[in-house]
């Protein structure tokens, strides 16, 4: 009896070493974080104005906006989005739903795994060589976005097939005991109780893309732009235009390390301002991938 209680006393002695530990890194990165950003905002804050929303940039400080930037953030982001949402949700259903267990399955499987984790600098050679010299799509939009598609695809499948790994199988017995067919399962069933987990992959993703710096180099964005891309929109039928797509571009990132790396003081809070920008929707999206996910959650009782 002596020995247990001995034991046991050890056991709370290490318990509370560790949770001491764990509460102080907590800590540290709690507070070197806050001091980053207090540091952030108190450079770039007073920067903050609508005049640095629509404006382009200017060899002079004070009249330096994001206007080219977060438009043409926006714009590769669009294109990445359209490029990288249908074909990791249809990738990850096939490999989970469809496709039957074996090596080759196996070996996807391993090498989409490894993609997740490949620095996003070879993802910009990679997209340098086929994109802009094969298929002669230039330094453009349309370049960027399906490189930045090509970073974040293997995230989406691999949250895709994790949300449908967490349906029991018990609902898609139910479903063939009544007379479903294998795409009205998906259909019905798997899409719509997963869809919470896949959501937040694609946003986790597009958060992660959104902030990206050295495949989008890479591939020939411009560091000082003053001028919009080509509208989407027409007045003539069909209303829409895709020139756009093939437009130069720049990027929030790339405007931030264009100013950080001039060496007066005010373009450093230009950088710091649009630093805050940039936290602001990173931080947006993550947070709409945690709410839907416990939305979804909620509203989801097996």
């Amino acid at each position: 009896m002596q020995d247990i209680k001995q034991r046991i006393k050890i056991s709370k002695f290490w318990n509370g070493i560790f949770w001491i530990i764990g509460l102080m890194s907590t800590l540290i990165g709690l507070v070197l974080l806050l001091v980053l950003m207090i540091d952030l905002f108190t450079d770039g804050a007073p920067r903050l104005s609508y005049k640095f929303f629509t404006s382009f940039p200017s060899r002079f400080p004070e009249e330096a906006g994001i206007l080219s930037a977060w438009v043409g953030s926006f714009l590769v982001l669009l294109v990445t989005a359209g490029a990288a949402i249908p074909l990791g949700v249809a990738a990850g259903i096939y490999l989970e739903e469809y496709a039957r267990k074996h090596w080759i399955t196996d070996i996807i499987e391993i090498n989409i795994a490894n993609l997740a984790g490949v620095p996003s600098i070879v993802y910009g050679l990679l997209a340098l060589g086929l994109f802009v010299y094969l298929l002669k799509f230039g330094e453009s939009i349309l370049t960027a976005g399906l490189t930045l598609g090509l970073l974040i695809l293997p995230m989406i499948i691999m949250a895709t097939r994790e949300a449908i790994r967490a349906i029991p199988g018990s609902i898609r017995e139910a479903s063939y005991a009544l007379g479903a067919t294998k795409w009205q399962t998906v259909q019905w069933h798997i899409i719509p109780y997963s869809m919470g987990g896949i959501l937040t992959g694609i946003i986790i993703g597009l958060s992660r893309a959104i902030g990206e710096t050295a495949p989008i180099i890479t591939v020939g964005a411009l560091t000082f732009i003053a001028f919009l891309p080509n509208s989407p929109f027409t007045s003539d039928f069909p209303f829409l235009s895709f020139k756009w797509l093939m437009d130069p571009f720049t990027v929030m990132p790339i405007q931030m390390f264009n100013w950080v790396s001039r060496p007066q003081k005010e373009f450093q809070l230009n950088a710091a301002a649009a630093g805050i920008i940039l936290m602001a929707m990173t931080l947006l999206m993550n947070g709409a991938a945690i709410y839907i996910r416990y939305k979804f959650r909620k509203r989801i009782r097996w």
